[in-house]
Parts: structure tokens; sequence; C-alpha cells
């Protein structure tokens, strides 16, 4: 009995990545391909299915979108089109909003979730990772009358939901692993430890 079930983790062992990835591929390129209508589907177009046909769309849309903002005259029109979408009621507080969080977390010269952190929480005493989202602004750092860092707490197995904390600098220990280290630290329930960093030669 002890071998077969010592058999039995060494296959789900073998399985359990490989299904979750697939799994994981096969929802991210569904969620694309559902923006796109039926009209645009393979089914549509040339009467056969073609699995993926619609997820190339997005991908080349995509491209083709960013390549476009790249340029001089993309880069005007783009203006305009913020310009105008601003002046719209209700629509300008959603847009800016949305907007205005994807500069933060995907713009290059975004500092959110680049470095990974040691917070105590939810106690003095206990220690979380948890990862840089920026610091403090407008009306709430003017309460806040020291050096403070907004972070975000991630919860165990599913990072995707947190806690937003802004946490005394000095209260903060600098992490030198990677952010998907620390991730896979996260979701693995400390069971999948960062390598530790290589000895420093000494000069």
């Amino acid at each position: 009995m002890r071998s077969i079930k010592n058999y039995l983790i060494a296959g789900l062992l073998v399985w359990a990545p490989l299904v979750i990835t697939v799994w994981v591929i096969w929802a991210l390129v569904s969620t694309l391909e559902s923006i796109l209508p039926e009209s645009l589907s393979a089914r549509a177009l040339f009467g056969v299915d073609v699995p993926g046909l619609r997820f190339l769309i997005v991908l080349a849309v995509l491209l083709a979108t960013g390549a476009f903002a790249a340029n001089y005259l993309g880069q005007t029109i783009l203006d305009r089109w913020e310009s105008l979408m601003g002046r719209i009621p209700l629509i300008r507080s959603i847009y800016n909003s949305v907007k205005q969080v994807g500069d933060t977390l995907l713009g290059p010269n975004g500092q959110a979730f680049r470095q990974a952190v040691l917070v105590q929480y939810p106690r003095q005493g206990l220690w979380t990772i948890a990862f840089i989202t920026g610091t403090p602004g407008g009306e709430v750092a003017e309460h806040l009358h020291e050096d403070y860092i907004s972070v975000y707490v991630p919860t165990t197995p599913n990072p995707t939901s947190g806690f937003f904390l802004m946490v005394p600098r000095s209260d903060i220990i600098a992490l030198n692993m990677s952010v998907d280290a620390a991730l896979k630290y996260i979701v693995s329930m400390g069971v999948v430890a960062p390598a530790p960093l290589p000895p420093q030669e000494s000069h």
C-alpha cells in the first residue's frame, strides 16, 4: 500500500504542474478571445473552427496599437482621445482611474511591484512578504508625519487578493529576492523557499 501511495504522489507531482499550466494558458486565451465578437470567429469567417484564431487577432491588435502609440502621430491622437475622455462626466473618473493604475503597474518607469519586502503583519512579531507599490500622497501624506511606504500584502495561496498598508520605512526590511521568487514562496505557503544568494566575494 505504501508503494501505491508513493506512486500516486509521484504521478500527481508530474501531472499537476502540467495540468495547471495548461489550464492557466487556456483561461488566458479564452478571456482574450471573449473580447472579440462571434462575427470574427473562425467559423463565421471560414466556416470551420480554428482554435486560437481570435487570440491571435487580439495579439495582433495589441501589437499594432503599441506600434501606433510609439510614434509621434499616434501619441498625438491618443493625447486628444484622452482629453476627450476626460471631459465626459462619470466616464472620466473611471477612465482616468484605470489608466493611472495601468500606467503605475505596467509603465516602464513605475516602481509598483518591483521589490519584495518583509513587514510585520497582522501584529508585531509576525512577519510576511509584501510588495512596494509606492508612497502615500495627497491628503493621506499630510497626516503621516514620518517616512511611510505603501505596500501590498498578498494572501496565500491566492495572491490576487490581499491588503493595502502604509508602513513606516524604518519597519520595512528590503529583500534581495526577485518578485517571481517571492510570489512562488507566497503561493506555495512557504514550501518553495527562494534559493540562497551566492556568497559575496571579499575584496
